[in-house]
């Protein structure tokens, strides 16, 4: 027996008032829209009446923050996964855009030479296998019921496009991925597969900062 869905749950907005990109950086948490977020994928989750038996986060603060309300609505305690992590990214820290910002530096350029790969940070397909081979351990996880997976935005963007059978590079301007959306999966034999996409915030995007992610 596996589990009947895997639903990867993107976290909320987070506190990043000098709009930099956070990647990996310890020390940023939820702002209170982001919690606000999360408490709309939590219920949203509720409202479908799945069985949910686990619930996986990646080991930043704001995946386990973005967690908190789904294990408080089933019970659950969280566990982490290192797999569905932000990739690495070595603009970590910077401003993108603006006056200073790390695009019009020269100084940055060779680092954005192969967008295809991409060059500033970890490969698509290294993002792509990881978090592949974690949805297949977390449908083995349990003998019935469902998992959940609170991850990033491009984790989850690669899993979308691995599973569509699209090339891994992309706009990412063009993401379907919001804050605390919910992208579900379901097992066709052992080959998972997308069923469905919703954003349970969707009404507290338009004034939510969204510039961090990588």
């Amino acid at each position: 027996m596996v589990a009947s869905q895997v639903h990867l749950v993107r976290h909320g907005e987070v506190f990043n008032p000098e709009r930099v990109l956070y990647g990996r950086l310890p020390g940023f948490r939820l702002s209170d829209l982001g919690q606000r977020m999360a408490e709309a994928a939590a219920a949203d989750l509720v409202e479908r009446k799945r069985p949910i038996v686990r619930v996986i986060a990646s080991p930043l603060q704001r995946t386990q923050e973005s967690a908190a309300p789904i294990m408080a609505a089933f019970g659950l305690p969280i566990h982490l996964d290192e797999r569905i992590i932000e990739p690495t990214n070595r603009f970590e820290g910077k401003r993108m855009r603006g006056p200073g910002g790390a695009l019009r530096d020269p100084r940055n350029w060779p680092s954005l030479v192969n967008p295809a790969r991409p060059s500033w940070g970890e490969p698509f397909r290294s993002i792509s296998t990881r978090m592949l081979a974690a949805i297949d351990d977390a449908f083995h996880s349990v003998d019935e019921g469902d998992v959940v997976l609170v991850s990033h935005q491009l984790p989850i963007w690669m899993v979308h496009r691995s599973l569509a059978q699209e090339r891994l590079a992309h706009d990412p301007r063009k993401r379907r991925c919001d804050l605390s959306s919910i992208t579900t999966l379901s097992l066709g034999g052992n080959v998972p597969a997308e069923i469905g996409y919703t954003s349970p915030a969707a009404a507290l995007l338009v004034p939510a900062n969204d510039v961090g992610a990588v």
